[in-house]
């Protein structure tokens, strides 16, 4: 049997909002925008060449509103593995990303953790060959 995660779903304030940080911080692809009704849109977000994506969705009700930046209960809830640590460390470092762990070599590979625009928990990593 052959499995892999698709999509994740991912709380967020505002659509436009969301998109623009993705792609213009932390350079994803927008791979899908599309009108649902009134209030919903399909939206999602790639970094480029992952076969996993987030799926940027909009909070319907102040229940999902009061989970927004908080769906992991405030530990790490996205990993992002890089091929270059300190490229990327250092270009949304620059482009106002909060880092909130220091870079730090591990076992595993070289990782810092981050906030994105809701404070969701990132861990950039680096994984060691």
């Amino acid at each position: 049997m052959k499995q892999q995660l698709g999509q994740i779903a991912l709380l967020v304030k505002d659509y436009d909002e969301a998109i623009s940080y993705y792609t213009q911080t932390l350079d994803f692809e927008l791979l899908e925008d599309t009108q649902m009704s009134e209030t919903k849109r399909w939206v999602r977000v790639s970094p480029p060449g992952s076969s996993c994506h987030l799926l940027l969705a909009k909070a319907a009700n102040e229940t999902q509103e009061k989970q927004i930046g908080f769906q992991a209960g405030g530990r790490v809830f996205l990993f992002l593995y890089t091929d270059d640590f300190y490229r990327d460390y250092e270009k949304y470092t620059s482009r106002g990303v909060e880092f909130i762990r220091e870079p730090a070599r591990e076992e595993y590979g070289i990782v810092s953790v981050f906030k994105d625009l809701y404070g969701n928990l990132w861990d950039l990593i680096q994984p060691l060959d």
